[in-house]
């Protein structure tokens, strides 16, 4: 039997929620062959759209069927229990795709930003994912935002019987890092005081992001407002450490009549909720292959170290919908499997 898997190119999302910034629209959505791709169980029969080699042999899994069990779940979901209790509108949006498709809800990524600089950056964080399975894909970079980005392709992981969410098959995950050593002195003066001062806080990323507590002191207002003159992702991250920057629901996976993301987004523009629209609300991959939407980000009251509150951009929910190859979609619904890979 044939088996689809969807492409496990992902886009980067690094629209800004700063005023001060929001003149400068969003990097296009960037896919590397983002249609989803037929395979045989270990042969490729068809290569990824968009010129771009890339591995379809699960062997080098091994048996991470296996390592990705419980304990590694356990810590997903603490990571996504930690992202929906700071966000209301992801958590809203989850609650009232679930109403309408009763399904299971799959997620298609998970997304986390780095500082590449003393240890921290996006070897960090993927040392957890590696050591459960997950095989480390394309390299992705955006000079213009001054960031490298990694994306890791998840384990051949038998889903949580009636799981959705981080229960349900397991997700892409996307990690990003900011080339430190571009930014401006005052910048990277700023980044390394806090991550010097910290050094063991690398060690144990995944533990932070499960936590919910940042792996250095908590910033002066001061030097969060000078990183976000500069990069609303250098901002961001200050204050938000490896929390979760956004989880994306595989829209081409539901099974009601949201399962096309312009029903999708007319929906939930009904239901009231803001979209993001720098760019366009609907963003298309180059080939064509894949299509994003996201929410804006949620605002939360954070108080610095000197004492001073205010409203920082926290985390959005991003709604994507991969498609079949054109030469593949007359095959039958039965023999289509969404294995992401």
């Amino acid at each position: 039997m044939l088996s689809l898997y969807s492409s496990s190119t992902i886009k980067a999302s690094f629209h800004s929620s700063f005023p001060p910034l929001r003149s400068s629209p969003p990097p296009p959505p960037l896919s590397v062959g983002s249609h989803i791709r037929l395979v045989k169980r270990d042969h490729s029969v068809a290569a990824a759209s968009g010129g771009v080699s890339m591995s379809t042999n699960r062997d080098s899994h091994g048996s991470s069927s296996q390592v990705a069990g419980p304990f590694f779940r356990s810590v997903l979901g603490q990571m996504e229990t930690v992202y929906l209790n700071r966000n209301p509108t992801p958590r809203s949006v989850l609650e009232l795709v679930r109403s309408v498709d009763d399904e299971q809800l799959c997620y298609d990524h998970l997304a986390f930003r780095t500082f590449g600089i003393g240890g921290y950056g996006i070897d960090s964080l993927a040392s957890f994912f590696l050591d459960y399975g997950y095989t480390q894909m394309d390299e992705l970079r955006f000079p213009a935002k001054k960031l490298r980005a990694l994306w890791f392709a998840p384990p051949h992981a038998s889903a949580v019987p009636g799981g959705s969410g981080v229960d349900g098959p397991l997700p892409r995950v996307f990690i990003s890092e900011l080339l430190v050593e571009q930014m401006s002195t005052q910048t990277q003066d700023v980044i390394r005081r806090y991550t010097e001062t910290s050094p063991n806080g690398r060690k144990y990323a995944a533990l932070s992001s499960a936590l919910g507590s940042l792996p250095w002191e908590k910033p002066l207002s001061s030097e969060f407002e000078q990183l976000a003159r500069e990069s609303e992702y250098a901002a961001w991250t200050l204050a938000n450490g490896y929390a979760l920057n956004h989880v994306t629901i595989s829209v081409h996976r539901l099974k009601s009549h949201l399962n096309k993301i312009k029903k999708l987004n007319q929906f939930l523009e009904e239901k009231g909720f803001r979209l993001n629209s720098e760019g366009g609300v609907l963003k298309v991959s180059p080939d064509g292959g894949l299509l994003q939407s996201s929410t804006v980000a949620d605002s939360i009251s954070f108080k610095f170290s000197d004492g001073v509150t205010k409203s920082i951009p926290c985390s959005y929910i991003e709604f994507a919908e991969r498609l079949v190859l054109p030469q593949y979609q007359n095959i039958p619904e039965s023999e289509v499997s969404n294995d992401a890979g």
